[in-house]
């Protein structure tokens, strides 16, 4: 269960988002600018200036002005730029997520996503569809309540998507996570989401089933 009534000043226009759903799998749609992930960054604890309230599976992220700090409110995200740690193996990058002790949710992902091979293996020595795959472990290394992908398959060429795609399947399934997923793809959209919101100017213009949304929405 999620639960979103949040309102965060942006340069262009006011991000006034409210979004409620009992499903684990939301699409995050829109136009570049409309405040995706802005609102990403909201939840995640990033922007210190948004107000609301954030409820997850009942626990209370946010409530008013008050927020949890990032570190402490069970969130893994991938950014765009999947921003890894260029001086570590990809190992390293992956075990920065976990929490202390936490060797068996190390083992436990990459195992899962096909990494066990490429641990010691630098940032730079790895190709798109492995960088996406490393900072997706790194994420669920911490054991979240909540995952929040900013387009992680945008980088990648068509024919690596798909498998790239199967990877983050089978990683929300394993690990029984809350997603949000940003994305300018319909096609990932419906493979991955059981629902989709639309966002337009920072407000949430329609939610409900995901091939409804992506309809309207590409269709606009």
């Amino acid at each position: 269960m999620l639960e979103v009534d949040l309102l965060l000043p942006l340069a262009g226009f006011p991000l006034r988002v409210k979004l409620s759903t009992g499903v684990r799998t939301v699409a995050l749609l829109g136009a570049s600018g409309a405040g995706k992930t802005s609102l990403l960054e909201a939840l995640a604890g990033l922007r210190p200036a948004a107000t609301g309230r954030v409820v997850v599976d009942g626990a209370v992220l946010q409530d008013g002005a008050r927020g949890l700090p990032p570190e402490a409110r069970g969130v893994g995200y991938v950014p765009q730029d999947l921003a890894l740690f260029p001086h570590l193996t990809a190992g390293q990058n992956v075990a920065f997520g976990a929490a202390p002790g936490g060797v068996d949710e190390v083992s436990r992902w990459t195992k899962l996503l096909g990494l066990s091979g490429l641990l010691s293996r630098r940032v730079r020595e790895l190709s798109g569809g492995e960088r996406q795959r490393v900072a997706l472990a790194r994420a669920l290394c911490s054991r979240p309540r909540l995952l929040l992908l900013d387009e992680p398959l945008s980088a990648l060429d068509l024919p690596l998507r798909e498998t790239a795609l199967q990877s983050v399947r089978d990683a929300v399934t394993e690990s029984g996570a809350q997603l949000l997923y940003v994305t300018h793809q319909p096609a990932e959209a419906v493979a991955l989401c059981t629902e989709a919101a639309w966002l337009e100017h920072g407000e949430v213009r329609a939610q409900g089933l995901v091939g409804d949304v992506v309809s309207a929405w590409w269709g606009r």
